[in-house]
């Protein structure tokens, strides 16, 4: 096997632990099925998403102020095909280098086994492969009998696709963030193919040098790539900024960085310099996104007792406990929102605000009055 067959490998294992939990999620529903059959029987996440999605969309359109669009498209992929838009997702340039483009993969594609949903250019996509399997595994799990606990089990499941579609639908309304985010990814990608091509070129001695001071894993020296792919994963920003500095790195202005390894690769400070803005535009965007939606989810579906189910049945938890969970972009939607009301989704979304004023939500005020 030549080396970039086992650097393959070796990336791909780090996807084992998801890839062993799909297979138990997969064990288990195919097991519960065969259990639960001629007993009871839940209906498809296509045919609920149908029967919720009028009264949703207009539930959006009173609480945020904005319509969802007629045209909007709903699809039910299994788990690879998501995987396959998460990928689309990172927004790499065609002609990304594979170090590159497998650092966001690993760190966006790995996660999301147990994400509910998507959106995309128009395109609502629902997770079928955890939506249509949770709910038979947990009243498997419950035990016998199956059709005294089915409703509440059928109650929370439903719960679960109201909360994502309820999600998905805000995203859509969110088009100009969407943008946003996009561009800011993609110029972060830009940089990162640029220190991987720095990173590459580096002579042997200094890539040596570097893999030993920053305390990487060794690497045999018939495997060049590997140790310079070492490298670039250990320095990219994304990586060696917020490990270093923390969160914190999304409101500054400026970094500073070891001498030894700016002497070693004299470009990287500006490479780490010019990556702050489009990264916290990339985390602005993001953060606001998600907590327009996460507010609106709290709001909308309060006393809706499919989902108090599904907090209950599903997360193992209950309104009041998933209503204090702290959120950034939550808490500052929350903040904007007390004095605004229904204008401040429009608001957000036309003016959206930086990783300064989501810390402190009356910065962003202040700059709405001038």
């Amino acid at each position: 096997m030549g080396e970039f067959e086992e650097f393959a490998e070796a990336l791909f294992g780090q996807l084992s632990v998801e890839i062993d939990e799909e297979k138990e999620i997969s064990s288990l529903a195919v097991k519960a099925k065969e259990d639960l059959a001629g007993k009871v029987e839940f209906k498809e996440i296509e045919e609920i998403t149908k029967q919720i999605l009028p009264e949703f969309k207009e539930k959006v359109k009173e609480f945020i102020g904005i319509e969802v669009s007629d045209s909007l498209k709903f699809e039910f992929p299994e788990l690879e095909d998501l995987k396959r838009l998460k990928g689309e997702k990172v927004f790499a340039d065609s002609e990304s280098k594979y170090l590159v483009y497998s650092t966001y993969a690993i760190q966006y594609i790995s996660k999301i086994t147990t994400t509910y949903g998507d959106y995309l250019d128009g395109v609502i996509y629902l997770n079928k492969f955890i939506l249509s399997r949770y709910p038979q595994i947990i009243l498997h799990k419950q035990g016998e009998p199956y059709e005294s606990r089915f409703e509440n089990v059928n109650s929370g499941y439903t719960g679960g696709i109201k909360m994502a579609v309820l999600e998905e639908l805000i995203h859509s309304t969110q088009e100009k963030l969407h943008q946003i985010n996009k561009e800011a990814a993609m110029q972060v990608n830009k940089i990162n193919e640029e220190l991987a091509g720095i990173i590459l070129e580096i002579d042997t001695e200094t890539v040596n040098m570097l893999a030993e001071y920053c305390q990487l894993q060794t690497v045999p020296d018939d495997f060049p790539f590997a140790k310079r792919a070492n490298l670039f994963f250990f320095l990219n920003p994304d990586h060696f900024l917020i490990e270093q500095i923390g969160p914190d790195v999304m409101t500054f202005t400026h970094v500073e960085m070891d001498p030894k390894i700016k002497d070693a690769i004299p470009q990287l400070l500006d490479i780490y310099k010019r990556w702050l803005t489009p990264i916290q535009h990339h985390h602005a965007a993001f953060t606001a996104m998600e907590g327009m939606a996460g507010f609106a989810i709290e709001n909308i579906l309060k006393d809706d007792q499919d989902f108090q189910n599904y907090l209950t049945t599903f997360m193992g938890t209950d309104f009041s406990s998933y209503q204090v969970r702290k959120s950034m972009g939550k808490d500052f939607t929350k903040a904007v929102y007390e004095k605004l009301g229904s204008d401040t989704f429009k608001k957000i979304i036309e003016i959206p605000p930086n990783t300064r004023e989501l810390k402190d939500p009356q910065l962003y005020l202040n700059k709405l009055s001038q």
